[in-house]
């Protein structure tokens, strides 16, 4: 299969092209030339799969000139060490918890398959390879603990500071080794930026060898789409109108799930569920993108102003607002609606949002009040010990630290502090 740049700039490059350069030279986003749709078959036994299966199935559609079976077998099962479980919340509405691996939250997912095809396309490199990463939360721990001590590969990433929860900061700030995190004054748009920025510079890239790790790189974005076909499996094969909505940022997760979706995954309806950074929901209902300075929520992974994936969106639908608007419809919550939801579902329903969750979960149960005929699942992405500041102060009630994030509670933080601007950046890198 080969890939094409979403500005069109570029010729089409192969697998390992795209995996190693993570963006294009003309700055646009890798997209496969085509997607054709799964076997019919294949959805006929996908409900008698387990999530493994599933995963490679459709990883092997993608990949399959491009890596032996049985090594991809080995990517996907290493990939897949852990449940994602569909949970009942209410009747008709489920959550599809993705927060059971390593750093408890869906990044692990992305992450994990990136590093072990970065691994298996440069095992045979003497150049060491720089992975940068822009994170407004999540994306940094899961990538740093990915790769760490991962030989090879040194890892910079990239946070806007103050601007995210410190169980999220410390999953990365302390592990030290290759990892380095690297503190900016500044937003997530202005730490992704600068990211971007360094891939265009000539200069630079003539001394180092550089990849990203950000969902702007296909290799993380395609494995998130494979946990949609085993939550749609989850539901049953009597489920019909299947609607999903997913906490959106940057857009790798929803974009993940349309491309589920083209490749025939009986999903009828999309919701882009985001906190008061609207742009997307804003576009889809009037049908101009207008990105602008992002504005810090309670749902910080999700505060995004100028959402990278979505040009991919647009290269999927041939940059039709009308098809784009067929399939999804946007949906927007201010941090006293997300309060106001995590209390609410942890007293009636009994189940503890995080704040991320909170916006899918509000999303998709107001969806479901005006479609009586329709169910479906919301993307829990992170664990809600992960905001035990927002979320113990809504609930009153303390939230117990499970294992995996425990043990970076008493870790030191480790960073370099640096101004939102590239040229500091690259002189950090350079020397």
């Amino acid at each position: 299969m080969r890939y094409v740049s979403t500005n069109r700039n570029s010729p089409a490059v192969s697998l390992r092209d795209v995996v190693i350069r993570g963006l294009a030279p003309d700055s646009g986003l890798y997209m496969p030339e085509s997607i054709t749709p799964l076997s019919e078959n294949f959805f006929r036994q996908m409900h008698d799969m387990d999530l493994p299966e599933i995963a490679f199935n459709v990883a092997s559609h993608f990949l399959k000139d491009d890596i032996p079976l049985g090594e991809l077998q080995k990517m996907v099962y290493e990939t897949f060490d852990f449940p994602i479980p569909l949970v009942p919340v209410q009747s008709r509405l489920y959550a599809l918890e993705l927060f059971h691996g390593t750093t408890m939250a869906f990044k692990d997912v992305g992450a994990r398959f990136l590093a072990q095809l970065l691994g298996y396309f440069t095992q045979n490199e003497q150049q060491e390879l720089n992975v940068l990463v822009a994170t407004s939360g999540d994306t940094g721990s899961a990538v740093a603990n990915g790769f760490y001590k991962v030989p090879g590969i040194k890892v910079f990433v990239l946070y806007p500071k103050g601007l995210i929860s410190p169980l999220q900061e410390k999953q990365f700030t302390t592990l030290g080794e290759n990892i380095t995190a690297v503190e900016v004054n500044g937003t997530f748009d202005d730490c992704q930026r600068m990211v971007k920025t360094a891939f265009t510079d000539k200069e630079l890239n003539r001394q180092m060898k550089l990849t990203s790790a950000n969902s702007i790189n296909w290799a993380r974005l395609l494995p998130q789409s494979f946990y949609y076909f085993w939550g749609v499996a989850q539901m049953g094969r009597n489920a019909t109108d299947i609607t999903c909505a997913v906490p959106s940022g940057n857009f790798g997760n929803i974009c993940s799930g349309l491309i589920a979706k083209r490749l025939n995954l009986p999903i009828h309806h999309f919701i882009a569920a985001t906190n008061i950074n609207d742009i997307v929901p804003k576009y889809l209902k009037e049908g101009s993108f207008q990105p602008k300075p992002s504005i810090a929520t309670i749902a910080n992974a999700m505060d995004v102003g100028n959402p990278s994936n979505f040009v991919r969106i647009l290269e999927l639908y041939h940059g039709s607002h009308k098809a784009i608007a067929a399939d999804v419809e946007g949906f927007v919550c201010t941090n006293e609606e997300i309060r106001a939801t995590i209390q609410e579902v942890n007293q009636q329903r009994k189940y503890l949002l995080d704040p991320h969750g909170a916006i899918g979960y509000r999303a998709l149960n107001t969806y479901l009040d005006k479609h009586p005929k329709s169910s479906g699942f919301f993307i829990e992405t992170a664990h809600p010990a992960k905001f035990t500041e927002t979320v113990e102060q809504v609930t009153g009630t303390p939230i117990p630290l499970p294992a995996n994030l425990a043990r970076f509670a008493g870790g030191v933080k480790q960073t370099i502090e640096l101004k939102a601007e590239f040229n500091s950046l690259k002189k950090l890198l350079i020397e």
